[in-house]
């Protein structure tokens, strides 16, 4: 009996052991699979789950951010806006620091981009790593970083285009850490309303986008149209800006422009339909890398006859964002009616004075004459 008792107790001790077994299996088991589920989604790196922890910082569940390590990327890029001209060079600055300082140094990549009008779309620009960067599009080898100083990765762009004007996002990425800054570019430029030699009202948005580029310009945003209100531009034909709207400048406030009761001010249609609606175009031209110039000539000429003129002093006849430009950046005064590329014909005046039109510098227009009229020519040639 004591045997046998001593049997069904060693007995009872290994099922016991062995269901203890199979609950060890089971709770690891059950563990396996937690982690899965609440990793799941969750980036796998080297074989390992990072639950949360990515770079040395998680969310606290309100949205901020924490640092265990203490340490934090700041970008600082300028608060004002930079300016400069077609054809010059500028340069975007952007720097970053960590806090507190660290006293080695790390890896981390930067991108520069270009936003959309509407700020959520990018299009990228330079990407570098160290000292090997790689340009973009239309940006290709106009653009390069300087580093003089630590933690300085400002970018240079030369030769710049009226396309080039907008806000630009400097994005340095350290590890899994990243943070930007914004630098807004403008170009110093003169705003001009145009008509297309069909008369007034006849252009949807694309074709006023492409009657400005054809004549050395770009359609104006409607912060350039500000400006050149505030500058003293009033017009009261209605035209395209570069966001879709369309809007016009009044600074003598008339009943045929919104009422001579009403401030004056930048009027606005809203945004219109591109291609069913019609209007005129604002256009927006920048300074020059050549010249302007009445082409002095022993007679006047047809338009055709003033377009090989032209060509025969080695030159083409100017556009009309050309001319705007050198009457704005130059100061090109000239009291002869000529051709312009669009058959117009106009001449600028920077110092008013008897028979040269209004009291206030301009470029006068007398629209587009038949072409067999005799005029000037201005022509533009480069440096």
């Amino acid at each position: 009996d004591t045997q046998e008792q001593g049997r069904l107790l060693n007995l009872q001790e290994s099922e016991v052991w062995e269901h203890r077994d199979w609950l060890t299996m089971l709770a690891e088991l059950s563990m396996i699979l937690l982690v899965a589920s609440v990793c799941r989604g969750l980036p796998f790196y080297n074989g390992f789950y990072y639950e949360h922890i990515l770079n040395n910082k998680t969310n606290n569940g309100n949205g901020e951010v924490i640092h265990f390590n203490g340490v934090r990327l700041v970008v600082n890029t300028p608060d004002d806006s930079l300016f400069g001209y077609r054809g010059g060079n500028v340069t975007l600055p952007c720097t970053f620091h960590y806090e507190p300082k660290l006293n080695s140094t790390r890896r981390f990549r930067v991108k520069w981009s270009k936003l959309h009008n509407d700020n959520t779309k990018e299009r990228d620009v330079l990407v570098a790593i160290g000292l090997r960067h790689r340009s973009f599009g239309e940006y290709k080898g106009r653009v390069h970083l300087i580093q003089n100083q630590p933690n300085e990765v400002s970018m240079v762009i030369t030769d710049l285009r009226l396309e080039d004007y907008g806000k630009y996002k400097c994005e340095v990425i350290d590890g899994l850490e990243d943070e930007s800054g914004i630098v807004e570019l403008e170009l110093r430029g003169v705003v001009y309303p145009y008509q297309p030699p069909h008369g007034r009202y006849q252009l949807n948005f694309h074709d006023a986008k492409k009657a400005c580029e054809d004549q050395d310009a770009m359609m104006a945003s409607f912060e350039q149209l500000f400006k050149a209100w505030e500058e003293g531009l009033d017009w009261c034909n209605a035209g395209w800006l570069m966001d879709g709207t369309v809007q016009y400048p009044v600074t003598l406030p008339r009943e045929p422009c919104g009422g001579k009761d009403t401030a004056p001010g930048v009027r606005s249609y809203g945004e219109r339909h591109k291609h069913l609606h019609r209007f005129d175009a604002f256009c927006f031209s920048s300074a020059l890398k050549g010249k302007v110039y009445y082409l002095e000539y022993p007679e006047r000429m047809t338009f055709a006859e003033a377009k090989a003129a032209c060509q025969d002093d080695g030159a083409q006849i100017a556009k009309v964002g050309q001319l705007f430009a050198a009457w704005k950046f130059i100061d090109l005064d000239r009291c002869d009616a000529g051709w312009l590329d669009d058959g117009s014909v106009r001449y600028p005046i920077a110092s008013p004075r008897p028979n040269c039109g209004p009291p206030e510098p301009g470029v006068r227009s007398f629209g587009f004459p038949a072409r067999y009229m005799k005029f000037g020519v201005y022509c533009y040639k480069m440096s």
